[in-house]
């Protein structure tokens, strides 16, 4: 849980980097809440509130957009990647690869010559 919340401490942050456990603890919340949210809109049409908690999981997706992004970015960043190449993500089948990098190990150099660019 502390890697989510420091998803929503870091909202803005493009530049630093995140660690493999910080990015895949956060994917894993992500989608455990997705699902969540996913099963309670099929229980809630027995209801007839389908609508309301249809609402709420749009709204979780819409807020988690710009977290999602950033830390992404910054995993890159980590293993020594530009952030520009979470575009690949829109390639399809090509943008799979972005699921391998997000596995790899930190990538110590990359991060050193991303803090000297920085500077």
């Amino acid at each position: 849980m502390e890697f989510y919340i420091l998803a929503f401490k870091k909202y803005f942050n493009f530049k630093d980097s995140a660690t493999r456990a910080e990015y895949w603890y956060f994917t894993l919340i992500n989608i455990f809440i997705i699902i969540l949210l996913s099963i309670g809109n099929e229980v809630s049409g027995i209801f007839g509130l389908e609508l309301e908690i249809a609402l709420l999981s749009s709204i979780y997706v819409l807020l988690m957009f710009i977290p999602s992004l950033s830390i992404s970015v910054r995993r890159l960043h980590d293993i020594g990647k530009n952030g520009w190449w979470i575009l690949i993500s829109f390639v399809p089948f090509l943008g799979l690869i972005l699921i391998y990098w997000f596995t790899l190990k930190s990538n110590v150099i990359g991060n050193m010559n991303q803090e000297i660019k920085e500077k």
